[in-house]
C-alpha cells in the first residue's frame, strides 16, 4: 500500500471513530433535553423514554430501508467514509506517516467544560447568558454575544438545553450540569487566573 493510501486509511480509521462519538454525544444529549426539570419521579423522565424509543424506531426503519433497497449503501457508505475523513482530527489528518508524533495537544472542548463547571458552581442549571457574563468577567469570549457561545458550545458537541426555566425565570437556552459530559480525570474545575483560547 503506497504511503497516500496508509495516510488516507489512518485518516478514515480515526474519523470514523471520532464521528461515531460525536454522533453518539448528540444522540445521548438529545434524548437527556427531552427530561422536565419543573417534574418528579416517572413524569420527569418520559420525555427522555418517549426519544429514546423514536431513536429505536428510526435505527429500525433505517436498518429495514436498507434491507428492502441494498443499493443504498453505495450512496451511504461513501457518504459516511468522506464524512469520516472530514471529521479526523487535525493532528492526526495533516501528519505524515513517517513523522515523528507530535506533543498532545489540549484538547479545546475539554478546556470549555472546565470553565462550565466552573461557571455552575453548585448550580445544576445556569443560562448561557448568565455563563457568559461570569466568562468575560474572567477574561474569556471578550465580545462575544450569547449567540457566539452557543454556536462555540454545538460546534464543540456541547448540550446546549433549549428551553430551560431556572430560578423562577422564563424559557431561554441554558447549560444543564447533569447533560454535560464529565471531565477527564485529573482536570478539575479549578478557578482560571488567565484568559483561555478556547472560549
Amino acid at each position: 500500500m503506497s504511503t497516500h493510501l496508509q495516510h488516507l486509511a489512518r485518516r478514515l480509521v480515526n474519523g470514523a471513530g471520532t464521528l461515531t462519538r460525536r454522533q453518539a454525544r448528540r444522540l445521548t444529549a438529545w434524548i437527556r433535553a427531552g427530561r422536565r426539570a419543573d417534574l418528579t419521579g416517572l413524569a420527569a423522565v418520559l420525555g427522555c423514554i418517549l426519544r429514546a424509543l423514536l431513536a429505536a424506531l428510526g435505527l429500525y426503519l433505517l436498518w429495514r430501508l436498507i434491507r428492502a433497497c441494498p443499493n443504498l449503501l453505495w450512496f451511504l457508505v461513501p457518504v459516511w467514509c468522506w464524512r469520516a475523513i472530514r471529521a479526523a482530527p487535525r493532528t492526526v489528518a495533516e501528519q505524515a506517516p513517517e513523522d515523528v508524533p507530535e506533543e498532545p495537544q489540549p484538547d479545546p472542548r475539554d478546556a470549555v467544560l472546565r470553565l462550565l463547571y466552573e461557571a455552575l458552581g453548585d448550580r445544576p442549571a445556569m443560562y448561557l447568558s448568565d455563563v457568559l457574563q461570569h466568562l468575560q468577567e474572567k477574561g474569556h469570549g471578550e465580545g462575544w454575544k450569547v449567540a457566539d457561545l452557543r454556536a462555540r458550545l454545538e460546534a464543540l458537541d456541547i448540550p446546549v438545553e433549549m428551553r430551560l426555566k431556572t430560578g423562577g425565570r422564563g424559557a431561554s437556552r441554558g447549560v444543564v450540569r447533569a447533560q454535560l459530559p464529565p471531565l477527564p480525570e485529573g482536570l478539575g474545575a479549578a478557578p482560571s487566573s488567565t484568559a483561555s483560547t478556547a472560549a
